[in-house]
């Protein structure tokens, strides 16, 4: 629930086996907004920092597609929940994964990678602005594309990386 804190970043920390510090860090550059206690979805995003870094995903790389996540939550109106974690608060949710973006879990109502985005989603319940987001100079369609080719990249990267992970962990075992 995005509204319940029960973790502290010491909890957390002994969680993903990292320091506060390494923790503070994702949370300065990734931008995350920082508490005396954070919710489910807040560790679940962070464990998905770090499990991706584990399977040797760059930061530059993460932080680059959480950039454009983020555009996209905006032009779809996400952010008009009141929280000051709407861009975190649908970690953690299981429903409809094909329709999920990678990092933020946010559900954009579409499979993805479908390439189509409906540009007139709202999912605020204010009233709508006077001009549409591709008026401003924002491209939603263009943002779309650049998600679905980090993701592309990201997910070879992982593909990649597994069966040599398999093999650490296999060797580790040994050790």
């Amino acid at each position: 629930m995005p509204g319940d804190f029960t973790h502290s970043l010491i909890d957390i920390g002994r969680e993903l086996k990292r320091t506060v510090i390494y923790l503070r860090g994702l949370q300065t550059r990734f931008d995350l907004p920082e508490s005396e206690g954070y919710s489910d979805a807040y560790l679940e995003f962070l464990t998905k920092l770090v499990h991706l870094r584990a399977l040797s995903i760059t930061e530059e790389t993460l932080r680059n597609l959480w950039h454009i996540e983020k555009k996209l939550l905006l032009l779809l109106h996400a952010h008009t929940n009141g929280s000051p974690t709407w861009f975190l608060d649908a970690c953690g949710a299981t429903n409809h994964p094909e329709r999920r973006l990678l990092l933020s879990n946010y559900d954009i109502g579409v499979e993805i990678p479908s390439k189509t985005l409906q540009l007139g989603l709202n999912f605020s319940d204010k009233l709508p602005e006077l001009f549409t987001g591709r008026q401003m100079g924002e491209d939603g369609l263009r943002l779309l594309h650049d998600y679905l080719q980090l993701c592309t990249r990201i997910r070879s990267d992982i593909r990649t990386e597994l069966p040599l992970l398999r093999a650490a962990i296999r060797r580790g075992r040994q050790l």
